[in-house]
């Protein structure tokens, strides 16, 4: 009896030796099916992401072939005002600067000569803020000064900038 009680205990072993050994194969089997899907969603994400810059390529090309477009008209309309007089000596003048300076950065069609409104409207703030400052403080216009012309000039970027963008000198 002895004997036949210790070969039982080794059948039940050796089962569930087989039993463990399935049930490792079986969750090894569940780990490489999730780490495949993970896989086939980063191909597709990568997919998405590259129609996606494509799609961005297209527009920027759109863009600056339309900028080089618009610059194109505006120099010729400048070369032609230039030639028909009207200005004279110095207008020709400004024409042949502002062709020759645009020759040299036709790869940033957005970029305009000149000042932008922000600059504008934030030297135009500070001088007047500085000049309401000093005249509200009469105890210290020193002060007053400074104080209006740093909320001046905030406030003249803010709406210069504003308008930068309503022309379209700058995106966002």
């Amino acid at each position: 009896m002895i004997l036949t009680s210790c070969n039982k205990d080794e059948k039940i072993q050796t089962a569930s030796l087989e039993q463990q050994k399935l049930d490792y194969q079986s969750r090894q089997i569940d780990l490489e099916k999730q780490k495949l899907a993970i896989e086939k969603e980063k191909i597709s994400f990568e997919k998405q992401k590259d129609s996606l810059n494509k799609v961005a390529e297209e527009k920027e090309k759109e863009r600056v072939a339309a900028n080089n477009r618009v610059t194109k008209r505006s120099s010729t309309r400048r070369s032609s005002s230039g030639s028909s007089g009207g200005g004279g000596g110095s207008s020709s003048g400004s024409t042949a600067s502002n062709s020759g300076s645009s020759g040299s950065t036709g790869t940033t069609a957005t970029q305009k000569k000149g000042w932008s409104s922000a600059a504008k409207g934030t030297v135009i703030g500070t001088v007047g803020g500085a000049a309401a400052g000093a005249i509200i403080s009469r105890k210290n216009p020193g002060l007053g000064a400074v104080i209006g012309g740093v909320a001046g000039g905030a406030t003249g970027y803010t709406i210069g900038r504003a308008n930068d963008r309503k022309t379209g000198r700058v995106q966002k």
